[in-house]
């Protein structure tokens, strides 16, 4: 078979130049043709090219032109093809992004080849000479190559299990018992371990999984992934890999493997099916050994808005209007990981414009804003938050985000910042809502530079969304109800569900999470408690018989929906129950 015409097709119709094709067929104007002509005798680039460097045309149209020359089908969506594990075995996934090229089909001696540009013969020949097939080309979009690119390999990046056994042979006795840095770092450079790590990281991945922790007890090394909030153990690799496994883990976070005797903090980056991961490391030496915690952070996924977190209503419309405020503070509180940075993200983006001066400090920086000024905190030069506050207040801010009060010191800059015009968010780590006045007041800021400076705070946890896939009703005992003394407050015939576990949600029953929320707004009333010292069980009190909806209730509302299971609500709740 000739590599030369492999992937020739014969053209379905006469041959037409493709200035005509985009003329006639893309009206695209003559001058452009002709400015484009004439730039690109300098550039050196082909005449699609440029229009598409120029704008004049998207990469869509030129693929279609092309694909028209040459009497090829053009396809919108790969989707009607199923992936082939054999051809992308065959075919690596640096070629099929480099040439944007995938392999659809093969059969009879044919390769079916989805391309987005059908004059580049290299790939083809390649492609032609590894498979010894004849090449059938169908054009498609840059674009769409890319995604069903990184749709496919994704789908078979190997688990983590596969590799335990290829660590297993290749850690011999000699490296399980050698202690020397340098044995360690021949060791982890061990393909098995490079697999090994490579695919626990993309199996968290795709499992959705937060956090990954690696554990060393006296007699097992266990792994466990954190997916919506829960810890699951999921692998058991070798107890004699461990050593490796922290080793490599500290190659790629660029920490010092010779130091076991000290807490190490670091981080890196990969591209899973092209989408980019930021992975903060943190090492802790344990009695066993390093224990190693990875938090994944996904830099790709877009930030929620207020409407995609799980507010009602209600909620939404005041928060929405104390947020839009011109000065103040609103602060967001509950405990670490209850989703409190990503409703100050929402809010931000809700508020994000070209009038607005938003500036943020923040330790770390979770998610880039487009439009925001962010800072991260560095303690070991000294730029904490209290000194970034400072330094935001010189750039002519109108909107500043502190990811956290932590001390005396931030909250009197941002009280200030807020009574000097000033919208300011922030968080605190209180239980409740009413808890963040009191609070404050604990940190030394007068009661009254509180109650005038505060507009708002909303006190929020994170709930499992039962999977819709396999959730099936699940009448909850009127004793269980009675104890907790919800009998009452329930409709007649309510119905509650549980996820029976399923494909799709691991057997887990759940699937993602959700917010509940409560909602205190500094009005007269709770400024007068305030005022008068009253304790935060006092202001809540006061703010439940005016009408507020507190956790529980807001759970309860969901778990009634079928959104959430009433044991899930009881679980994130218990000190409202």
């Amino acid at each position: 078979m000739s590599l030369q015409n492999a992937h020739q097709q014969e053209p379905r119709t006469p041959w037409r130049s493709l200035t005509e094709i985009l003329q006639t067929d893309f009206k695209v104007a003559a001058d452009k043709i002709a400015e484009a002509n004439e730039a690109r005798q300098t550039s050196g680039r082909r005449l699609g090219e440029t229009l598409v460097t120029m704008k004049v045309i998207p990469p869509e149209t030129l693929c279609k032109a092309l694909a028209a020359q040459r009497g090829l089908p053009f396809l919108d969506t790969l989707s009607d093809y199923a992936t082939d594990a054999e051809l992308l075995q065959m075919i690596p996934i640096t070629f099929a992004k480099e040439y944007r090229v995938f392999p659809l089909q093969r059969s009879d001696g044919h390769l079916r080849v989805a391309v987005a540009d059908p004059t580049d013969t290299r790939p083809l020949n390649d492609l032609a000479a590894l498979t010894r097939d004849v090449i059938d080309l169908v054009v498609t979009s840059p674009d769409e190559i890319l995604r069903t690119v990184n749709r496919a390999y994704e789908s078979r990046a190997g688990e983590a299990q596969e590799f335990i056994e290829d660590i297993e042979e290749g850690l011999g006795t000699d490296l399980a018992r050698s202690l020397e840095p340098a044995d360690l770092l021949d060791a982890s450079d061990e393909a098995p371990v490079i697999r090994f790590v490579n695919s626990l990281i993309t199996q968290a991945y795709k499992e959705r999984a937060s956090d990954i922790h690696i554990e060393p007890f006296e007699s097992e090394l266990v792994v466990r992934y954190r997916i919506d909030g829960i810890l699951y153990e999921v692998l058991q690799p070798p107890h004699k890999a461990q050593a490796s496994i922290t080793s490599r883990i500290k190659i790629m976070a660029n920490l010092n493997i010779a130091e076991k005797r000290l807490p190490q903090d670091g981080r890196f980056r990969v591209r899973i099916a092209g989408k980019d991961v930021d992975v903060r490391v943190s090492t802790l030496p344990t009695a066993f050994g390093e224990r190693v915690v990875l938090r994944l952070l996904d830099k790709a996924s877009n930030v929620l808005g207020l409407e995609e977190i799980g507010m009602g209503p209600q909620i939404l419309k005041q928060v929405t209007g104390m947020i839009q405020k011109s000065h103040g503070i609103f602060l967001v509180t509950g405990p670490t990981g209850s989703g409190k940075t990503t409703t100050l993200y929402a809010a931000l983006t809700r508020l994000n414009s070209r009038e607005k001066n938003i500036i943020t400090v923040e330790d770390p920086i979770e998610y880039q804003l487009v439009g925001v000024g962010q800072i991260q905190v560095n303690s070991k030069i000294n730029l904490t938050f209290a000194n970034g506050l400072r330094a935001i207040l010189r750039q002519d801010p109108d909107i500043i985000m502190v990811g956290e009060i932590r001390d005396r010191e931030t909250a009197e800059i941002a009280v200030q910042s807020a009574l000097t015009g000033h919208m300011v968010f922030s968080t605190l780590h209180t239980n409740d809502s009413a808890g963040a006045l009191t609070r404050l007041v604990e940190m030394g800021i007068e009661p009254f530079l509180a109650a005038s400076s505060i507009v708002g705070i909303l006190a929020q946890r994170l709930v499992r969304r039962l999977c819709p896939h396999c959730r099936a009703p699940h009448p909850a005992s009127m004793e269980m109800l009675k104890e907790m003394g919800l009998a009452r407050n329930l409709p007649e015939n309510a119905t509650f569900y549980l996820g029976q576990g399923c494909e799709k949600c691991m057997d887990i029953g759940y699937r993602g999470r959700s917010g509940i929320y409560e909602l205190l707004p500094v009005d007269e009333p709770v400024r007068e408690l305030l005022l008068q010292n009253k304790d935060s069980a006092t202001i809540r009190n006061s703010a439940i018989q005016r009408g507020m909806k507190t956790l529980w209730d807001s759970g309860l509302a969901m778990a009634l929906k079928g959104e959430t299971s009433l044991e899930e609500v009881l679980r994130v709740t218990q000190e409202e129950a």
